[in-house]
């Protein structure tokens, strides 16, 4: 049984997919959810779904207390589905090639510090931007700066806000991320 780790911020929807997408699955689980935040949505949808949560602070992220625990599930993939602080070089140097993030745009365009959700499509709009998308990628020690492992593009030029732009980007996630995840562990 292949093991995954998610980690996330905000209010789960890639969670859950990525959840629903490995439910019944005789090849890969989610063996934990790991948020940086006591009260992101992430933690009703995994303890709704039977899956361990862990919630930590930034000294335990940066500390190795984060890394520990990782290390007792030894998961053969970590998925960051809307996790916002840059992850730490000891875990990155731990699983080479197996800690993979998912960014709402076509990188390298609109990548780096600070260019997560909202902040992402609020820019696609203000430059007039035709088409937006998905970057899955690898993770290294930059900001969206991995490897890319897949691109989806969307047309926007019909979309008149960030909210319009973000569903699209969202519609894109939910359908490719958990198979990407799944194609990754084959």
């Amino acid at each position: 049984m292949r093991r995954i780790v998610i980690f996330a911020s905000g209010a789960g929807s890639n969670t859950e997919k990525i959840i629903l997408h490995f439910k019944n699955s005789t090849f890969a689980k989610i063996f934990a959810v790991f948020s940086n935040k006591v009260n992101a949505g992430v933690l009703e949808i995994a303890r709704k779904n039977g899956i361990k949560s862990i919630v930590f602070d930034r000294e335990e992220f940066e500390n190795g207390g984060v890394t520990r625990q990782i290390e007792e599930i030894k998961p053969d993939l970590i998925v960051l589905a809307g996790f916002l602080w840059k992850f730490p070089a000891d875990i990155i140097a731990l699983y080479p090639d197996k800690i993979i993030n998912i960014h709402p745009a076509l990188l390298p365009k609109y990548g780096g510090k600070g260019m997560y959700g909202k902040y992402v499509h609020e820019a696609v709009l203000h430059n007039k931007e035709k088409e937006t998308g998905i970057t899955v990628h690898y993770v290294n020690e930059h900001y969206d700066e991995g490897e890319y492992i897949f691109q989806k593009v969307v047309n926007i030029e019909q979309c008149t806000s960030s909210e319009e732009i973000a569903q699209k980007v969202h519609e894109l996630e939910h359908e490719h991320f958990p198979k990407i995840i799944e194609k990754l562990l084959q």
